[in-house]
């Protein structure tokens, strides 16, 4: 089959969108990724074997005005569907991708549309307007309809799609990385001559709000001693913050972003990993991040904050610890508690649990959907 992967971004470190291209290739798909372009990216590339288009606005260096915004995409959807409609399948990822997939279907209606939703679309964000959760849960409501299948990421997320929209309880495909053996590395301690003896606890991913970053930076500068140390890697808003604070605290370290393929080394290199996520809207409060995932395939116990699907995976799992709440005194007690474990016992389990939550486990799921149509 003709496969178009759909995401409305540049494609740069979309690992998700990258190992669903890679599967659906290695079964015997003609499979061709399709983004936005960006000035400094290539229009047509190909990416591990996998063909890419990022396709060419003349509205793109325009305003990020609403109105504007809303130009672009109609611009897109055109330039898509004259391009695309001729393909036998659309994947199409988050709900942006949906829109465009609809209406290219509407131009011929045997397309047939996959609906991958990467988080819950309708609250992704803190502090969201009634008015707009209500606008996209009528969007997500009237397109949905036409998709052949439905993928999201998380079992909460599944069963809010079933009871939101009356549908069949959609597929599970959890946003793990491919299985590695990682070996363990010290590229931490060697940049910031960090000492063996301390114990070094990772945030990485997006340095933004919503995260818990803020609350970590005040448990970590005022410790009683220098025995625990946080590193945050990631980019984002909060990237000054983190600076101000590491420069002022010896015990906080900022690491930029790293390449997808450097990640795992990086990530190895710390003791625990940490995805202190805000209960702000039900995109986060109903998440399971890669980004711990990622931890459990370097070998790092995790802690995270104590919302349901990543509370029911660590406990089932027992690979860390969950923080009662989300304050500076719950994630001193997270930290104090994850001390308290017999490390190597939990690395044990672990070491079990990355067998599990792997991709190769993952696109068992997705090739089982595709080879059903």
């Amino acid at each position: 089959m003709k496969i178009v992967n759909l995401v409305l971004n540049s494609f740069i470190n979309d690992s998700r969108v990258m190992k669903t291209s890679s599967t659906l290739l290695s079964i015997g798909h003609d499979v061709q990724v399709v983004a936005l372009h960006e000035a400094t990216l290539e229009e047509r590339e190909k990416v591990s074997d996998v063909r890419v288009h990022r396709i060419k606005l003349k509205s793109r260096g325009w305003s990020k005005n609403k109105l504007v915004q809303i130009i672009k995409l109609i611009e897109f959807v055109i330039r898509f569907i004259l391009l695309y409609r001729k393909s036998d399948v659309l994947h199409c990822n988050d709900l942006n991708g949906l829109f465009v997939g609809v209406f290219c279907k509407l131009t011929r209606p045997k397309i047939v549309l996959i609906y991958d939703s990467h988080e819950f679309a309708i609250n992704d964000v803190p502090n969201q307007a009634k008015f707009s959760i209500g606008l996209k849960k009528w969007l997500e409501g009237s397109l949905i309809k036409f998709a052949h299948s439905v993928i999201t990421v998380s079992d909460s997320i599944a069963n809010e799609y079933s009871h939101l929209y009356n549908i069949p309880k959609p597929h599970l495909v959890l946003n793990c990385p491919a299985y590695y053996n990682q070996p363990k590395l010290n590229l931490f301690r060697e940049k910031f001559d960090i000492r063996i003896d301390q114990t070094i606890f990772l945030y990485q991913g997006a340095l933004s709000k919503g995260r818990g970053i803020e609350l970590l930076l005040e448990t970590f500068s005022n410790l009683d001693s220098d025995e625990n140390v946080l590193i945050c890697m990631g980019y984002g808003s909060l990237e000054q913050l983190i600076q101000h604070q590491a420069r002022d605290n010896n015990t906080i370290f900022f690491h930029p972003a790293v390449t997808p393929e450097a990640l795992l080394n990086y990530t190895s290199s710390a003791d625990y990993g940490i995805s202190f996520i805000e209960d702000s809207c039900l995109s986060y409060r109903y998440c399971l991040p890669n980004k711990v995932f990622e931890y459990l395939m370097s070998g790092l116990p995790v802690l995270t904050s104590n919302l349901f699907e990543m509370k029911r995976l660590v406990e089932t799992e027992s690979v860390g610890i969950v923080a009662e709440s989300n304050t500076v005194e719950g994630f001193r007690q997270a930290i104090m508690d994850s001390l308290a474990q017999d490390y190597s016992a939990i690395q044990e389990n672990v070491f079990e649990a990355s067998k599990k939550y792997c991709w190769e486990e993952q696109e068992k799921v997705l090739k089982e959907i595709y080879n059903a149509l």
